[in-house]
């Protein structure tokens, strides 16, 4: 609850239904934008990875990932990427891209370990992209021009959706603003990463902060990074301002990727020189993947961004703890997932058509239109086919005459008050 901010008097101009025709608006246009602007060409990625390949995304070192047995592989190991940032660099090789050719994929991954707020979730929906360069374009003035482009995409977006949508004012500046973490900390140096971040942000509409991994003269980093896909001297992130919360918000993060000499000397300062004998590393270290440059932007941040969200779960399908749930809905945000994390024993009741007061063991309709006795106990049983705001006659056929209506309806549809939650 302490992570979640309710702005004042916030009211969403869209409705859950409306919501998903402009989710889909803002992903068509930013996706055709991206892809004309970098060459890209879309393609299918995995979904999951081997450990021993090397192809995860280790993000700060610490996160871990959610992983599985495989049966018929003698229940061998594969994780749920956390993002695709070195798997991509391996597929520009093997599908044979040229120079200045890309691809780009949408990426689905589950962070078990992060800590969930406004912008931030246990699931994660980006493009993930990444083009070829020669290595003698490994340097600023490319990162810089990939930025330009990126972010023309991104405001040519936003000009778009104004002009669909009346309540969406265009709010980003006309160009970006380049600052290195090392200036960013020389400009505040008593403040934290995170509030540097709001104050140029806040100053300049739209920032790209270079530099970040590596250890600043404070000897503090500005943000963690796996030391063997991003070059920590030519990457960053795309932060912009966003009202609506009164915060920085990122929409990418992206950079130019490492050659032979960056990835040994980080995976030294990283303190994991080993991953140098991984399959993925000892590829780069062997000459055998190509120079890229590459990223990643967030498709639930950049909707929340265009549509003026207060939350992140208003554009996307999630899990979030019950006490946010029940706060969000009294301000008005509503967090649209099939059912809650713990529900309530009374919803679960009324919603199978029992007494909310009844004994523990107690009937309920499978899927299958079957009377089965059941142990009811709150966070195990789950509510099946019923939702709350349905009327009866809106059941499935199978269901209507055992649904028990809360308001004693027994009448037709259009006499039937609807359940009131």
């Amino acid at each position: 609850m302490d992570n979640l901010i309710i702005p004042e008097d916030y009211v969403s101009a869209l409705n859950l239904h409306d919501t998903q025709v402009a989710i889909k608006v803002v992903k068509d246009y930013f996706q055709k934008a991206l892809t004309t602007r970098l060459n890209l060409l879309r393609v299918t990625a995995p979904l999951f990875v081997t450990p021993q390949s090397g192809l995860n995304d280790n993000l700060n070192g610490v996160e871990r990932p959610v992983s599985f047995g495989i049966k018929e592989q003698n229940d061998a190991q594969a994780e749920i990427v956390h993002s695709l940032a070195k798997w991509k660099r391996y597929a520009l090789k093997k599908y044979g891209f040229s120079h200045g050719e890309g691809l780009y994929t949408d990426m689905n991954a589950i962070r078990r370990d992060e800590d969930t707020d406004n912008i931030h979730s246990i699931y994660v929906d980006q493009w993930d992209w990444e083009k070829i360069i020669y290595k003698e374009e490994r340097n600023v003035e490319t990162l810089k021009n990939v930025v330009k482009n990126v972010y023309k995409a991104l405001k040519a977006t936003e000009t778009y959706m104004s002009l669909q949508y009346d309540y969406i004012e265009e709010i980003l500046p006309k160009d970006i603003y380049f600052i290195t973490t090392q200036e960013l900390e020389d400009m505040y140096p008593d403040c934290t990463p995170k509030e540097r971040e709001y104050k140029i942000t806040k100053l300049k509409g739209a920032v790209f902060i270079m530099q970040i991994g590596g250890k600043l003269a404070s000897g503090e980093k500005h943000d963690g990074r796996a030391p063997d896909y991003d070059d920590w001297s030519l990457n960053g992130d795309i932060i912009v301002y966003y009202p609506v919360l009164d915060i920085a918000l990122e929409l990418s993060s992206m950079g130019i990727r490492v050659d032979e000499e960056a990835l040994l000397k980080q995976l030294d300062e990283a303190g994991c020189p080993e991953r140098k004998e991984l399959p993925f590393q000892k590829a780069i270290l062997d000459g055998k993947l190509p120079y890229t440059i590459g990223g990643g932007i967030g498709q639930s941040r950049i909707c929340m961004f265009y549509l003026r969200k207060a939350h992140i779960g208003e554009v996307q399908a999630s899990l979030w703890p019950e006490d946010v749930t029940e706060e969000a809905k009294k301000a008005g945000i509503q967090l649209p997932h099939l059912f809650p994390v713990v529900p309530h024993r009374r919803d679960f009741a009324y919603r199978i058509g029992i007494d909310a007061e009844g004994a523990e063991n107690q009937r309920k309709v499978d899927p299958g239109g079957r009377v089965v006795e059941i142990a009811v106990e709150a966070g195990v049983e789950q509510p099946l086919d019923i939702r709350p705001d349905q009327h009866r006659h809106d059941q499935p056929e199978y269901l209507q005459d055992k649904v028990i209506n809360r308001v004693g309806c027994n009448g037709p549809r259009h006499q039937c008050p609807p359940f009131s939650g």
